[in-house]
C-alpha cells in the first residue's frame, strides 16, 4: 500500500486551509447600499473597516473597524466580534460566504438574538 495518496490529500488539505480566510477578503457593499467595508487579513484572522459611506453624517465614520478577530470556524465561516456604529456596542460575530454573498451577524444572549446584514463584493 502506498502512502503517496495520502500524503497528496493532507498537503491539499495544508494549503486549502489558509485559502477560507482568503476568500472573504476584499470590498463588500452593504445590501442597503449605505456603506462598503473592507475585510483584510489581521494577524491569523480577518478584520473589517468601513471604506466607503453614502451618508457620512451618521455615527459610523470612514476608517471604523466593525469586524474584528474573525477567525475560521468551519468552510466559508467566520467567528469573531462585530462593533455597531448605531448603537456604539460590540457584539459576539460571525460572517458566513456563499458565492459573491457575504452575511454578517451580531448576537447576544448566547446567539439567541441574532441581527443579520448581507453584503456583495464591491469594486
Amino acid at each position: 500500500m502506498s502512502l503517496r495518496p495520502f500524503a497528496i490529500a493532507a498537503a491539499l488539505a495544508i494549503f486549502a486551509t489558509p485559502s477560507l480566510a482568503q476568500e472573504v477578503t476584499g470590498t463588500w457593499l452593504r445590501d442597503s447600499g449605505a456603506s462598503k467595508v473592507r475585510l483584510a487579513k489581521c494577524g491569523e484572522a480577518v478584520c473589517g473597516t468601513i471604506s466607503w459611506l453614502k451618508d457620512s453624517s451618521g455615527p459610523a465614520k470612514l476608517g471604523q473597524r466593525i469586524f474584528y478577530d474573525m477567525k475560521p470556524s468551519g468552510a466559508g465561516k467566520w467567528s469573531g466580534s462585530a462593533f455597531n456604529p448605531e448603537d456604539g456596542k460590540t457584539y459576539s460575530g460571525t460572517m458566513n460566504l456563499s458565492g459573491d454573498t457575504l452575511t454578517t451577524a451580531g448576537c447576544v444572549m448566547g446567539g439567541l438574538i441574532c441581527r443579520s446584514v448581507k453584503w456583495s463584493r464591491s469594486n
